[in-house]
């Protein structure tokens, strides 16, 4: 990211936040695939999970857990979720700051869900 840039996730403000720790950030994707689609964001701007610390990995893992288990206490339509992360333009990011997709699945929310993550190449995503 050259200095003229401005990455989103760097400057989001406060009302946007719904959780945080010392290292992460949780919002809601502006872009939900369903209802509940929540972001998990390093407060440090690191573009990929790989850029992460092994720290900042562990806080992310455990908020992910956290917003799981929240999302099937209150919405007992939940019956899955895709949790992801883009790595790179050529995966399919967008705003070069990482962030961990948890997207709660509900039965009926498409034709056929069968594939999954792997629907992320349409013609691979059958098999």
């Amino acid at each position: 990211m050259n200095s003229q840039q401005v990455c989103i996730f760097c400057e989001l403000p406060s009302e946007r936040v719904i959780k945080q720790t010392e290292l992460s950030l949780v919002i809601s994707d502006g872009f939900p695939v369903t209802p509940g689609h929540m972001l998990i964001l390093p407060r440090r701007h690191a573009e990929t999970w790989f850029d992460l610390t092994a720290q900042e990995q562990q806080d992310a893992n455990e908020l992910l857990m956290i917003l799981q288990e929240q999302h099937q206490q209150q919405d007992t339509s939940i019956t899955g979720f895709n949790v992801g992360i883009n790595c790179g333009i050529s995966a399919g990011q967008t705003v070069m700051h990482c962030h961990i997709h948890l997207i709660p699945r509900r039965v009926g929310d498409c034709a056929d869900p069968r594939g999954g993550v792997r629907g992320v190449i349409a013609e691979k995503q059958r098999y």
